[in-house]
């Protein structure tokens, strides 16, 4: 007797871990053998010209499965988890209709958070606003910005670090405008009943992780990240503060060719940087009970990868 169909969620897997946790080869792998499109979810893959600091797919690696919402934004164009969500949820159904796999790849957690729970109507950005917020952090620095959001919202500043200037001004900005923390538009509820099983890549040894990232960092020095920078802000129509350029390693490039700070600092301030970012995306990873871990430092981490999603998939 024929194996029943799966419902449509099971047409679907998320593969999720911090940076540098090996995603990409993983998610290439189940690709070729669940006959797979990839959805990427990252918040900086979504911009054109940025290439290295991203690790965006290789052109050979983005021929060989079909990849989408990767240079879908020019990086003076904003993209919210909003709007991932939505569009997310659009290609999985395009997917499913040619009779493929839909495989959600990334570490934005946000995004995942807004496909699998749904997010609740937060205030536009206000770009007066946010420029106010910018000239004060410039007087006082961001950890008395995050000491004031831990007056408004300490929900929302205990999962920050005091030197997260991107979320530190969103959450003062929505607090501004609305006179609410940004926490109480976190409710949690779920609005999804599909949500796809998770996989996730996550080390067992830190340290592992933290040599990945500075030998993926000297890689991006190495293949011309400055110059990519540099390439950026001359086209004149960037600027610092703008979500791209906020990026882990366009920020700490862009200060340095600023005057900011030492060429020889930019180094260890972009490994650093980048090790915060997964921090970050470990704390949200463990906050998600469904998830099945992987070990991405065990020497068969795609081995068991590839065995979980033929489990989850056939």
């Amino acid at each position: 007797m024929a194996k029943p169909a799966r419902p449509d969620r099971h047409r679907t897997l998320a593969l999720a871990g911090p940076t540098a946790s090996g995603k990409t080869a993983a998610a290439l792998a189940i690709a070729a053998r669940h006959n797979a499109e990839i959805i990427s979810v990252d918040s900086a893959l979504v911009y054109r010209h940025m290439d290295i600091g991203t690790a965006k797919p290789t052109a050979q690696e983005l021929a060989s499965v079909p990849h989408h919402l990767i240079d879908i934004r020019e990086p003076t164009q904003s993209y919210s988890a909003a709007e991932f969500a939505a569009d997310a949820t659009r290609l999985i159904g395009e997917i499913h209709s040619r009779g493929r796999v839909a495989l959600l790849v990334g570490g934005t957690m946000l995004y995942f958070k807004a496909l699998f729970e749904g997010l609740d109507p937060l205030p536009r950005a206000d770009t007066t606003l946010r420029a106010e917020l910018d000239a004060q952090a410039a007087r006082l620095g961001w950890p008395a910005m995050h000491a004031e959001l831990a007056r408004v919202d300490p929900v929302t500043a205990a999962r920050l670090a005091p030197a997260d200037s991107q979320r530190i001004q969103r959450a003062l900005e929505v607090h501004r405008l609305t006179g609410q923390p940004l926490s109480s538009f976190h409710t949690g509820r779920s609005v999804r009943d599909d949500v796809p099983p998770l996989i996730s890549l996550e080390p067992v040894d830190r340290a592992w992780l933290h040599e990945r990232i500075a030998r993926r960092f000297d890689a991006m020095l190495a293949d011309g990240l400055i110059d990519e920078v540099k390439a950026l802000r001359a086209r004149g129509d960037l600027q610092p503060q703008m979500t791209s350029m906020r990026c882990v390693g366009y920020r700490q490039t862009w200060e340095t060719l600023d005057g900011d700070h030492p060429m020889a600092e930019l180094r260890d301030r972009g490994i650093y940087a980048t090790r915060q970012l997964a921090k970050r995306q470990i704390t949200w990873l463990r906050s998600m009970p469904q998830r099945i871990v992987v070990a991405c430092d065990a020497p068969d981490a795609q081995s068991q990868v590839l065995a979980k999603a033929q489990e989850l998939l056939t």
